[in-house]
């Protein structure tokens, strides 16, 4: 069938004109243009298990495979691309089993989640770390050493131990999916301590991913009003769907794509292929009673 190609951002949210919902980036003035509001909010304001009430039961110890609870996909900005996430040649599913190697620059052990305790040992200060459980937002914190992260939660950037950050989930080192150049570890580590006690309207960044992100690589664009939206669409989000198949969404902005990639790991890969298959056979519907009457389909399609 070939990539399909929207032009739409998604169904799931609404486009409204406004000025920037936190009235300025704070680096360069304020920014007018176009704000996406999304059905289901990230995970800094979603509600989250107190870790009170993980006592007893363990999730850690939960079995959890990357391959089937989350969505291949690459982000490309124009043509180039800066972001990726592929299981190929990635077998090793735990890396807790026989001492297995860890999340480093390569090969199979890319996606291998540890135990908070597990992942202590492979963390080198200036490392993104991203937590991920099932049906959960992952939650993304920069590693400053002495067993200690900084994170961007519940509308705060606060700073704490790996272990209470986790909430008992599964972790791995993620320094690997951006393919930006990163910052030395020590200026990343700064970036991370001289924002901590920011929160609410002070903040620059709307989730975790995107504030952990901007620590390491120092791109305007993952803060709130970093880009300037004109109407192009510059941003590519590409879901692999199986079988050789994907679909592509386009975005103004990384900051609006980043929340799309999200809300897609946070319902889960079965459902996100459920979902672009129903609209998928919907589009090609439309598209062929459109070709039997003369008149052109509502989308495109890339080979």
């Amino acid at each position: 069938m070939g990539n399909q190609v929207e032009k739409l951002t998604h169904l799931n949210y609404r486009e409204v004109p406004t000025a920037d919902p936190a009235g300025m980036d704070r680096d360069e003035g304020p920014r007018i243009g176009v704000s996406y509001i999304f059905s289901n909010d990230d995970d800094d304001v979603e509600p989250q298990q107190d870790p009170a009430e993980l006592v007893g039961e363990h999730p850690a110890s939960q079995p959890y495979d990357p391959q089937l609870h989350e969505v291949e996909c690459s982000i490309y900005y124009r043509d180039e691309c800066i972001y990726q996430k592929s299981f190929s040649g990635d077998h090793t599913l735990s890396g807790d089993v026989g001492g297995g190697g860890g999340g480093g620059g390569g090969g199979g052990g890319n996606f291998t989640t540890y135990t908070p305790e597990n992942l202590l040992n492979k963390c080198k200060a200036g490392d993104l770390i991203e937590f991920v459980c099932q049906a959960q937002y992952p939650h993304w914190a920069v590693y400053i050493g002495d067993f200690q992260v900084v994170h961007l939660h519940r509308l705060e950037v606060v700073n704490s131990f790996l272990t209470d950050a986790s909430q008992g989930r599964r972790g791995r080192i993620a320094n690997h999916l951006y393919r930006y150049k990163p910052l030395n570890p020590a200026t990343v580590v700064r970036n991370a301590l001289d924002q901590v006690g920011r929160k609410d309207q002070d903040l620059s960044w709307r989730n975790s991913e995107c504030f952990a992100a901007w620590c390491r690589y120092g791109k305007r664009e993952f803060k709130i009003g970093g880009e300037l939206r004109i109407g192009k669409q510059p941003y590519r989000l590409q879901i692999q769907l199986g079988d050789k198949r994907s679909h592509t969404l386009e975005f103004q902005s990384l900051e609006d794509l980043i929340m799309e990639k999200r809300r897609n790991d946070q319902i889960g890969k079965a459902a996100v292929i459920q979902e672009l298959s129903s609209h998928l056979q919907a589009s090609e519907a439309v598209n062929e009673e459109s070709g039997a009457n003369g008149k052109p389909g509502g989308w495109t399609a890339t080979e």
